[in-house]
């Protein structure tokens, strides 16, 4: 009988006892007590096994209360005789973040102190510590019974390791896991500079200068700044997506895809796998997203379907694309129609900083596993990626927001009913919907710049995503005397082709807009763009001509 994918269980103890398909990371151990510096933060994108990794060393280091050898005997690590002297010789303070996604500052405070009073409830044993003094455990009560208030937070995870220090004659390894999730979650609900206040004093309270710490692990999805929350750290080490440090100990490699795949019958599927859940590359590995994977391999009766992006909200992410400049939205084209942009890259940032330069968006989308590095320039300005998206299943988040912009402005049906007009030869019918389309939904791009024609062009191969299942949808190709702007090329040739072109009407041009639009049909003619479907064995062909000044639209059609 196969052993079981335990999905959804973050519980390394717990999947060992049940005996269920494990992937051994255990060598992460090694490189975690063999790494020279006391704090290090590993930031990897969600869902990536960073909590598996976590109980995984807290079961590895705590003083044996239930003798936990035995999990870690037939494990890589076993093999490391040295490095299992040291299982369970030290005390171990672990945190956990993940469950303080709250939407007001009060109901933050609450949280933490909650948070709190649970850590040192794990170790109210202390209370019966022959090596403590009287008033240190009065202390030790205070917290355990929840008589302190949020400002006594601040110092009380250095007091705990004093404490535990005083108890076991050995310093603490303290772990520390999404330490970034209440801080996505109060820039979304308006509390970011009261979150961030409190975290800085949280966590630099718990590190800086702290004697009973042996070392520090902390686990999240980004690198924030120092100025933000790591304020005055100067013993703290990081890696990120484009580090090469710990390559191979988060995420799937090739290799325990294939023998997870070949475990349970499906090694067959290795190459459709490999487009729709790879892609993600850690500084020279090419790593899978577990989370897709297990499912996948759980759940294959399905097929190839998205199951990492539908895990958690992507709130943060459509919000920061929408609020995006037309660059934006035009890096956003190429990068669904699977080219590559290059852009500066940040490994520290602060959530707000996103919105003070456009650039922070593509750091943010990398680190957060939305998208991947292609190659890498580091110089004396900062280190500089190519990126493009990772799989298939990201693929679909991006035509997700484009889709959500469509029905903020026309309800889904009126969306549906203008592309099939379009599609269907119905032009006329199209375009009184397409230009209630525009006015409705102009908002989310800049269509009076100077690159308006490149927004326009942007905007509607957003909004022709959708019909991606039956028709390629190209730009900006060679076809004929030119290039042309957007065509659409049906996949069963007894539909329609159609080539559609973008022209700006000015005020300051004597031309008027209907003119514009004739310009557009006639350039579709006189370079003979429709070539590309002719070859392609289309036989009926829309020529389709956008003219337009801000909101204003004409189209012309043949």
């Amino acid at each position: 009988m196969n052993k079981s994918l335990m999905i959804g269980t973050s519980d390394f103890r717990k999947i060992i006892d049940n005996n269920g398909y494990y992937i051994d990371k255990s060598i992460f151990i090694k490189d975690i007590i063999e790494y020279n510096k006391e704090v290090l933060l590993l930031a990897r994108p969600r869902r990536f096994g960073k909590t598996l990794n976590m109980t995984m060393l807290k079961y590895f280091f705590e003083s044996d209360k239930e003798n936990n050898r035995y999990l870690f005997e037939n494990l890589a690590i076993g093999k490391y005789k040295e490095i299992m002297k040291m299982q369970g010789k030290y005390p171990v303070i672990y945190i956990t973040f993940k469950d303080i996604k709250v939407g007001s500052f009060i109901t933050f405070e609450r949280a933490i102190l909650r948070l709190v009073i649970d850590i040192y409830r794990e170790h109210s044993y202390l209370q019966e510590s022959s090596n403590l003094a009287d008033y240190e455990k009065s202390d030790l009560n205070k917290f355990v019974l929840g008589n302190f208030d949020y400002i006594d937070c601040i110092d009380a995870i250095k007091h705990l390791s004093g404490l535990l220090y005083k108890h076991h004659s050995k310093r603490v390894i303290l772990l520390i896991d999404e330490y970034d999730t209440p801080i996505h979650s109060s820039y979304l609900n308006d509390y970011y500079d009261e979150a961030i206040e409190f975290m800085r004093g949280f966590l630099g309270g718990a590190l800086k200068d702290n004697v009973y710490i042996e070392k520090a692990i902390i686990i999240g999805i980004l690198r924030m700044a120092k100025e933000s929350i790591f304020s005055g750290l100067n013993n703290i080490k990081t890696s990120t997506l484009v580090d090469y440090s710990f390559e191979e100990a988060f995420g799937f490699t090739e290799n325990e895809v294939e023998e997870l795949l070949d475990y349970y019958g499906l090694k067959y599927e290795m190459n459709e796998v490999r487009s729709w859940y790879n892609g993600y590359i850690c500084g020279n590995k090419v790593i899978y997203n577990p989370w897709s994977i297990v499912n996948y391999a759980d759940n294959n009766e399905r097929g190839l379907v998205p199951y990492w992006i539908n895990t958690s909200s992507n709130d943060i992410i459509e919000q920061l694309i929408s609020q995006g400049d037309a660059n934006v939205k035009m890096n956003l084209e190429d990068l669904i129609n699977g080219k590559t942009i290059v852009k500066p890259i940040r490994e520290d940032i602060s959530l707000r900083e996103i919105n003070e330069n456009p650039n922070n968006i593509w750091s943010f989308l990398l680190f957060s596993g939305y998208l991947k590095v292609i190659s890498r320039t580091q110089d004396e300005y900062g280190l500089t990626c190519e990126l493009m998206v990772p799989n298939i299943e990201v693929l679909y988040l991006y035509r997700e927001i484009i889709i959500k912009w469509a029905d903020k402005s026309i309800n889904a049906h009126s969306y549906n009913y203008m592309l099939k007009c379009l599609v269907n030869g119905d032009i006329k019918e199209f375009s009184k919907f397409f230009k209630d389309y525009v006015i409705n939904s102009m908002s989310y791009f800049d269509a009076s710049g100077k690159e308006s024609e490149k927004v326009y062009h942007a905007f509607v191969l957003g909004m022709l995503v959708a019909l991606s299942d039956s028709y390629k949808v190209r730009s900006n190709r060679e076809s004929g005397y030119g290039r042309y702007d957007v065509m659409l090329i049906p996949k069963d040739k007894t539909q329609n082709g159609i080539v559609i072109e973008f022209k700006k009407y000015d005020d300051e041009d004597e031309e008027n807009i209907e003119k514009a639009a004739e310009n557009a049909l006639s350039q579709i003619k006189d370079r003979n763009y429709k070539v590309e479907l002719i070859n392609e064995g289309v036989k009926n062909i829309i020529e389709l001509g956008i003219a337009f000044k801000g909101k204003e639209v004409k189209l012309l059609w043949q």
